[in-house]
Order: C-alpha cells, then structure tokens, then sequence
C-alpha cells in the first residue's frame, strides 16, 4: 500500500489539495491530480498546490534566483494552468504554516511569472498580492452566449485568460459546471476563464465564474482581478492615466475580495486564505474507483 501525505486549504471557498514534494520527486500525472480533486472519491478540490522548490522542477528552475517556491498549480481534471490567484495565497499561508518561509514579503514562482505575497504575521489575517500587470488584448467581436444572447465580452490576460461578461442578473448566467460557448470559435486556443458580473454599488461587483478545466467554483482571485479591470474601464477608470489607485470590492460565493489597481499598473489582491486539513491518502484505493 502506497500513501500521499496531503494538506486542504481554500481561499474564499476556492478549496486545493496541497502536496509537498519540496524535491520534486514525486509522479503527478493528470489522472492522479483529477483523482485527488475528485469530490465524491477522493479529497476533492478546485484544483491542486505542489509544493516545491523552484530549483528543482524543470518549469521553474531558471526562476530559482528570485524565489526559492514554486507553485505548480493543476486544474481539477489535472491539466496545468498558468497561475490561480486565490492558490497563491493559499500556497504562501501553507509555506508560513509549515515553517518553509517566514511571514512578511515572499516571492513565489508561478507559469504566470514571480508573485509578490505579503503574508502578515497574525495566523488569520488577510493575505495581499501582487498579481501583476493586467493586460487587454483588444476584445473586438468577442461574445458569451448567455441564455441564448451573445453578449459582448471584455478580454483580459492576468497571466491567465478571462473573458469578462456583464450581466443584469448572475442567474442569467445559468448552470456553470459546462464550458459557456465563446465566440468567435477558436478565440481562445487554450480555454478561457468567463466571469459573469453585476454591479451592487459604486466600487462594489459581485460574480460567478467558470473556470476551465474545474468548472464553476465558489472563487477566482485572478478571475476577480480581471472583473475588477474591465469594472473600472467601463467606469472610465484608468489608474496609469489618472495618477490616483482605484479599489473595489468584488464579492463572489465564497466570500470578498479587495482588488486595488496601482497607478504603475499592478494589480493587488487582498483576501483570506486558511488551512483547514491534513492526513494520508491510500493510493491504491484512490486509484481503484469502480
């Protein structure tokens, strides 16, 4: 009998299965990641943390100088994304717990590039972190079917694809657990993140999402960043022109967000992020779910 020693954690709701392979030694193949976030026989997550050091994984090591973590991050059905906003500080918090890093400012290597986290020493405070310049690629012609109506889409890259969608009501979005439809075909080769948003009051947004390859989830950090973005250009809001940070709340089903542009371009995002589980996994029977 083989075991996997295992951590659970969630960043408002946005729940991961954590494994330290500090070496790199470990076999994570998609079907094992798709079996660890399996909801009804296995841990079950929104996705999956590995935990190790960026010197010795081959997607992070020419990152090794400038942060000694990284965070290969998995979707639930076991493919690899870039980067997961509320991963990161759920990644830094089991760094801090663990004792693999001290609290204050950290850097952690993503696909998405380094993390700036600020981690507070308090064990429940609110984690911050620099999620980097958000990109807008130019949304012309894009669209979201949403109840039988294509509506425009605002195309934003926060390291990860997003397509952002306003709508009247989030119920209008309808059932998430499928891919929405995306138009133009093709538009998004790799898959695309699309977040469906209504306004609550001015600087307040509330959202859903379906995140590619998990579904809907409860949370998306960098979903809620790239709300945030397309939020403020609707309003006008330009903090790189204007010269003054703008910052908004952005609810989502598992809880709040606050989403600050700087005037430099960066995007900050400060929010929760707890350890809620440890124990030992049965590999074999893990495997065996007939």
């Amino acid at each position: 009998m083989s075991t996997l020693h295992f951590f659970k954690g969630h960043g408002t709701e946005n729940d991961f299965v954590i494994v330290a392979d500090v070496d790199g030694e470990l076999e994570l193949t998609a079907d094992l990641v798709a079996a660890l976030c399996d909801r009804r026989a296995g841990i079950g997550g929104d996705g999956l943390l590995r935990v190790v050091r960026s010197a010795k994984d081959p997607a992070a090591e020419h990152l090794a100088g400038e942060a000694e973590w990284f965070m290969d991050y998995r979707n639930g059905d076991g493919s690899i994304a870039e980067m997961c906003g509320n991963g990161v500080r759920v990644f830094a918090r089991h760094l801090v717990e663990r004792g693999l890093a001290a609290a204050g400012g950290m850097r952690i290597a993503t696909r998405g590039g380094i993390k700036v986290v600020t981690v507070p020493v308090e064990p429940d405070g609110a984690i911050t972190v620099d999620m980097g310049v958000a990109r807008l690629p130019g949304s012309a012609g894009i669209g979201v079917d949403v109840a039988g109506r294509v509506r425009p889409a605002t195309n934003v890259d926060m390291g990860n694809p997003h397509a952002v969608v306003f709508v009247d009501d989030l119920a209008d979005a309808g059932s998430l657990y499928t891919a929405p439809t995306v138009s133009p075909e093709g538009a998004y080769p790799d898959g695309v993140n699309v977040e469906f948003v209504v306004r609550r009051a001015p600087g307040h947004v509330a959202m859903r999402v379906h995140e590619r390859g998990s579904g809907e989830t409860r949370s998306c950090g960098t979903g809620a960043c790239a709300v945030m973005v397309a939020v403020a250009r609707a309003d006008g809001v330009e903090p790189g022109v204007s010269g003054e940070p703008a910052t908004y709340t952005v609810d989502v089903p598992g809880g709040t967000l606050t989403i600050t542009e700087r005037v430099d371009g960066h995007i900050e995002m400060t929010g929760p992020a707890v350890i809620v589980a440890e124990g030992d996994v049965d590999l074999d029977r893990l495997r065996d779910r007939r």
